[in-house]
């Protein structure tokens, strides 16, 4: 089983030196890959479903990723996720492109379609058709990186006639979708090399691999996008016990996470309490 690390670059992390030590520290480790996660904005005063008090300091993902990328050699770097519905799919595809070209080819790129409104109407972004928003942009991407002459006539973003360079090192980079609706399956299903699942119990992820394997009934997966990569930050400790459970029903990839507000003690000492826990597989 893949060990990543999620929350890089939120909270108790969220500093050049945080970023870079913890970094280091995980790749020293045997951790497989960083992932960051984003809220470009938050409401304020909080409200639910809003993960996150307005004042909690997060950094942009591809900007604490590039940060971390500088400096590390050979650990994934991987955005758990990108709200692709509130970027500019040209400007983030060159955004990744540059972060895939500085980090030697290291990116994975985790895509979500978001679920707070406030923070979609704060960046004037189409809420309601938010999972469309997400497929055009996802087309639009892949078309600058891997064709030889980008062009994308989307109902969200229309193009032609342009070109971007670098591209990325990977061909292509791998796509890991979020989400734990029946559209989010469908797109992992469709589109994406993994499937990426948030604050999980066993149970929780039981429910989503049938999810999966339900929406694999109703759309055709490609064959270029191989098996689908099942990845879970648990919220459960991470013992030998919960381990072998996320294990036994196919889990690939543990990326665990502190529990909100945690110190940089905290974090600490989950890095080293995962890394034991996953050795028992």
């Amino acid at each position: 089983m893949k060990l990543g690390l999620f929350n890089i670059n939120i909270g108790a992390n969220a500093s050049p030196e945080r970023i870079a030590g913890v970094a280091r520290t995980a790749e020293s480790l045997g951790y497989e890959s960083l992932w960051a996660g984003e809220h470009i904005v938050l409401p304020d005063p909080q409200v639910p479903p809003s993960p996150m008090a307005p004042q909690d300091p997060c950094i942009d993902a591809v900007l604490a990723l590039t940060w971390a990328a500088a400096a590390t050699s050979t650990i994934r770097l991987a955005t758990g996720i990108v709200i692709l519905p509130q970027r500019n799919p040209l400007v983030l595809a060159k955004e990744v492109a540059s972060l895939d070209v500085l980090s030697g080819g290291r990116v994975t790129l985790g895509i979500g379609v978001g679920y707070l409104q406030p923070e979609f109407a704060a960046i004037g972004a189409n809420y309601d058709e938010r999972g469309a928003v997400t497929d055009d942009h996802l087309a639009a991407m892949t078309s600058l990186w891997y064709d030889e002459h980008p062009e994308h006539h989307g109902r969200f973003s229309d193009f032609a006639g342009i070109d971007a360079h670098p591209r990325p090192v990977q061909q292509p980079i791998p796509i890991v979708i979020g989400g734990h609706s029946a559209p989010a399956y469908r797109r992992a299903v469709t589109s994406g090399h993994g499937w990426y699942g948030f604050a999980q119990k066993p149970e929780d992820t039981a429910a989503s691999i049938e999810g999966l394997r339900r929406a694999a009934d109703e759309v055709e997966r490609p064959d270029h996008l191989g098996e689908l990569e099942i990845s879970v930050t648990p919220r459960v400790e991470l013992t030998d016990e919960t381990v072998h459970a996320f294990a036994e029903l196919g889990v690939h990839r543990l990326v665990p996470t502190p529990r909100p507000g945690a110190s940089e003690a905290d974090f600490d000492a989950l890095m080293g309490a995962a890394v034991a826990a996953v050795a028992s597989i």
